[in-house]
């Protein structure tokens, strides 16, 4: 049996690790390909060094218009699929690598397994969604984290091949979280202090692109009356925009925000674990905030991940200053923590499924 995995972008290398580690145990052969969509060494190389992911194929697509790019992808990998004629595509989550694997591997006849299916925002603006909601539709297999995904899919008219598995983002943190804390660098470095701080992070399209949201963020941390501080590993994205908009001089010297240069999953993991709270646009970061029972404050308008906010751990407030600073002060009071998904064994269920149905 062979598979041809697809990665592009910093959450995917996260899940392919611990899927690749399950694929070698098993004895499938994998190739592991990656688009370039994330490549410089802070966002992309250091990912793979880290988590001890093989060594993939690297197209070098690089970042760029959602079109052209995605279409430079698709003639790339339909390339690597008609060479290698693998049993399964398979891809990960919502971004432009994530269809344009599945589209090439459609074209071929080539079967596709979907991790993280059924996954829905409702906001067809963002290309997330279109991305993901496409993928589903021509998917073979579905591995859907959670019961809510299932839904979404069957409401669809998608009933076949569908399948809880459970989030390979839990497995990941279980994995490496006792690999993080002895290896970790960071937080010693940086002399932050346990739960005396808030991890800021701001990447999203949405947020960056939008110079009133992205402003509208920063006045309610700047604002914020507290002790804590503001850390906020700066994407370079997000630092193009600031300096873009004028913004980066007025933030660099505010005594509560400390920048900090991108850092690998590792020292991540150890920043969110030892955080107060977390102020986050990523999807990732609301489901492992969760898991490491940090309290959430999601700068969206919308989230897939409905069950962190259902069982309290989780706020969303889009861009408002005022429900951003009433987040902040809130008080944690949650004494439940319903586990969701699927308690670190998704990687397993999944190959067990693509073995069954190769």
């Amino acid at each position: 049996m062979k598979i041809v995995s697809i990665v592009g972008a910093r959450p995917q290398f996260v899940k392919a690790a611990v899927v690749s580690r399950a694929l070698k145990k098993a004895g499938i052969k994998e190739l592991l390909v990656h688009t370039g969509q994330h490549y410089d060494y802070k966002m992309s190389d250091i990912f793979f060094k880290e988590l001890g992911i093989p060594k993939p194929l690297h197209l070098s697509i690089g970042s760029g218009k959602h079109g052209e790019k995605t279409g430079e992808m698709l003639e790339k990998i339909e390339k690597v699929l008609e060479k290698q004629e693998p049993d399964y595509c398979l891809v990960y989550g919502d971004t432009n690598s994530t269809l344009a694997g599945a589209l090439a591997a459609a074209k071929l006849n080539i079967k596709i397994a979907h991790v993280e299916a059924g996954l829905r925002s409702f906001n067809m603006n963002m290309p997330e969604e279109v991305n993901r909601k496409l993928t589903d539709h021509i998917s073979s297999l579905l591995f859907c984290p959670t019961k809510t995904a299932v839904i979404n899919l069957k409401n669809e008219g998608i009933k076949k091949g569908i399948f809880v598995t459970g989030d390979v983002m839990e497995d990941s943190l279980n994995l490496f979280l006792k690999i993080a804390e002895k290896k970790q660098k960071v937080f010693n470095l940086l002399k932050f202090k346990h739960k005396e701080y808030f991890l800021v992070t701001v990447h999203r399209a949405e947020n960056t692109g939008d110079p009133v949201r992205l402003k509208s963020i920063f006045d309610a941390i700047i604002k914020y009356k507290g002790p804590e501080i503001f850390v906020i590993p700066l994407h370079p994205r997000t630092k193009k925009y600031l300096i873009a908009y004028g913004l980066y001089r007025w933030l660099i010297n505010k005594s509560n925000l400390a920048f900090v240069d991108p850092v690998g999953y590792l020292d991540n993991l150890i920043l969110m674990k030892n955080a107060k709270k977390i102020l986050t646009d990523s999807g990732g970061m609301q489901k492992e905030a969760y898991m490491l029972k940090v309290p959430c404050i999601t700068m969206r308008d919308e989230t897939e991940w409905v069950e962190t906010v259902k069982a309290g751990w989780n706020i969303i407030v889009g861009t408002d200053k005022k429900k951003i600073a009433g987040a902040l002060k809130a008080e944690n009071k949650n004494k439940t923590h319903p586990s969701c998904y699927g308690g670190g064994h998704a990687s397993e269920h999944i190959v067990k499924l693509l073995k069954r149905y190769s």
